[in-house]
Formats: structure tokens, sequence, C-alpha cells
């Protein structure tokens, strides 16, 4: 069978998947496998990650069935929000797990991102974003240490520095510049986000600046293909 790219194959059944409604039968897996030009055992392999995430369900001798249409945040990127205010408008619960805060010399990457002096000191903040207990991001976010202190991460940080930024009212925030690519999971992430490695997941790089044009907060989102859809709306020009 001709070479078919993996991410590609795993983007094609995400959009098979949501085209369907709940209990819809997939495809027998010979099927499924001579329709996408795989091999079986590559598309077993694809299908695991969605079985992990709870989207299908295989019932022996039976069949694999969509389980259901699982809550999708969509967002324009022309606005800059985090994923409780993008939850919150379609009245989607989300909780954050896995919180760990830190404090960290900056390295020169950090640095050079952030505009500072190496060994100056960070805090980090990581955490994975649930939906119906099921992970469906995971933020980190890099923040010089006379931005945000560790110590006022620990009063009822809700999981989103953005809003506890715009909350306080300081610094005065303007704009975030957002690097956006689909990348392989790393080992790292798939754990946290309870899937397999190398699957497909839609990455942000973000610099967040503030009125005076100083980057306050580095930042890195993975998100879930499936959870999420991102889309821009452009002017004719």
């Amino acid at each position: 069978m001709a070479h078919y790219p993996f991410r590609r194959l795993q983007s094609d059944l995400a959009d098979l998947i949501a085209s369907l409604p709940p209990e819809s039968k997939l495809p027998s897996e010979p099927a499924l496998a001579h329709q996408l030009r795989v091999s079986r055992a590559t598309l077993r392999e694809a299908m695991r990650s969605f079985e992990g995430q709870g989207l299908i369900r295989r019932r022996q001798g039976v069949g694999t069935f969509v389980v259901g249409q699982v809550p999708v945040i969509d967002s324009g990127l022309e606005l800059l929000e985090s994923i409780e205010k993008l939850a919150q408008r379609i009245g989607l619960a989300v909780s954050v797990g896995e919180l760990q805060i830190e404090e960290l010399s900056a390295g020169e990457d950090c640095a050079t991102a952030l505009g500072i002096s190496v060994g100056l000191q960070l805090t980090r903040i990581s955490r994975v974003i649930y939906t119906d207990s099921h992970p469906v991001a995971y933020l980190v976010d890099t923040l010089p240490g006379d931005v945000l202190s560790v110590d006022e991460l620990h009063d009822n940080f809700s999981g989103s520095v953005l809003d506890l930024l715009l909350r306080r009212g300081t610094p005065s925030l303007a704009y975030s510049r957002t690097d956006i690519k689909a990348i392989g999971a790393s080992p790292e992430v798939a754990r946290k986000l309870q899937v397999q490695r190398d699957d497909v997941l839609l990455h942000f790089v973000a610099s967040l600046y503030t009125t005076s044009g100083r980057v306050v907060d580095y930042s890195f989102s993975y998100f879930l293909h499936g959870y999420f859809r991102f889309h821009v709306v452009r002017r004719v020009g």
C-alpha cells in the first residue's frame, strides 16, 4: 500500500470520527485500512489513541463505535482569551490538574525569549486542563520573577496566567505573538495528555507583550486535536 504519513492518518481519522453521530459504527478494520491505504497494524496504532481519549470504543466481534461528539472549544485567534473563558462561553466545565509551580534561573533560551539576562529568577507554571475527566490541553507558562512570584500563585490560582494578570491589572497587557504548528507528542507531553508518543497535537508558542513592549510571559500550549477548533477571520485587502 502507498505510504501515508502517520500524522495525516490521525488527522483524517479525527475528522471521520467527528463527522459521525454517537453510536455510529466505523467501517471494518480491513475496509478502513483499504480506504486509507495503510496496513491494519498502522491503522490499529492510530486508533489506540482515540480509544484512549474515549472517542471510540471497540466491541469484541462486533466492531468499533463512535462514543459521541466531544465538546469542541471553537475560537477565533483575533482575540486572546484563556481556555477557561472560552469554555465558559459554551457552558463547558474545565478543571486544572497536575499543577506544578516552580522557581528557576533563566537559561539561554528563556532569557532570549523574555529579553532578560541569563540567570535571573523565573516563575514557571505547568498544568493539564481537563474536561469530563479527559485531559485536553497541557500548558506551560514562564514569567520573570518580578512579574509574577511563586507566592502569588498559591492563592486561588484558577489555571489561567492570563486571567490572573488581567484581574490584577498590572502589567498593562497589549498583545500576544503566537507561532502555531502541528507536532508529534513528546514522551513527556504524551504522558500528560494520556496519548501515544508522536500523536499529532496542535502546538502554540506565544510571547505576551505589555504596552511598553516588554515580554512578560513565554508559553507553550499543547492541544488535543478534536477538542479545539481555531479559526481566523480576515478582511479582504
